[in-house]
């Protein structure tokens, strides 16, 4: 789930429609979420609809799929955290799909070349930091594991069950 992609969009004016799971989407409902689509239900690249802006967390749809819901000066974003390796892909995992985006953006507007600029981070926690006091930005914490329980953490992650982040303490 992009829930701080989701705040961060709606903290800056954006429209959202968010794609989730049908146990998430109250959740992202809470979040600020204008619309949403449950994906278990109905597949969001072909409802004939398009967006400026796909942030794309799971990666679980080929570029060419996704492209066609994407506004020709639009832009396409993957996260593609590749279900943190549950999705059974090659031992690359998504790592040759996001090196073809890497190569499409050359020629594809919709898609942004690698940058290796980073941000300031004073700034960037600035920014952060006044979003979270105005109550603009939170964190959803779903549960927090003791460290001795961190392989149990880790599964439940991968379950997809989580409503938030999940937290490993020592």
């Amino acid at each position: 789930m992009g829930a701080i992609a989701l705040q961060l969009a709606k903290a800056y004016g954006a429209e959202v429609t968010a794609v989730e799971h049908t146990s998430k989407l109250d959740l992202v409902r809470s979040l600020g979420a204008d619309r949403v689509i449950d994906h278990t239900a109905e597949d969001f690249t072909r409802r004939g609809e398009r967006w400026d802006v796909v942030f794309d967390v799971p990666g679980n749809h080929a570029f060419r799929e996704v492209r066609r819901v994407v506004e020709p000066d639009g832009r396409y974003l993957l996260i593609g955290h590749d279900a943190f390796g549950a999705a059974g892909r090659h031992w690359l995992g998504g790592m040759p799909l996001q090196l073809g985006l890497v190569a499409r953006s050359a020629v594809n507007p919709q898609l942004r070349g690698p940058s290796f600029a980073s941000p300031d981070k004073q700034d960037l926690m600035s920014t952060l930091t006044g979003l979270m006091a105005s109550g603009r930005l939170r964190v959803v914490v779903d549960r927090a594991f003791p460290l001795e329980q961190a392989s149990d953490a880790l599964r439940h992650l991968m379950s997809g069950r989580p409503l938030g982040r999940v937290v490993v303490c020592p």
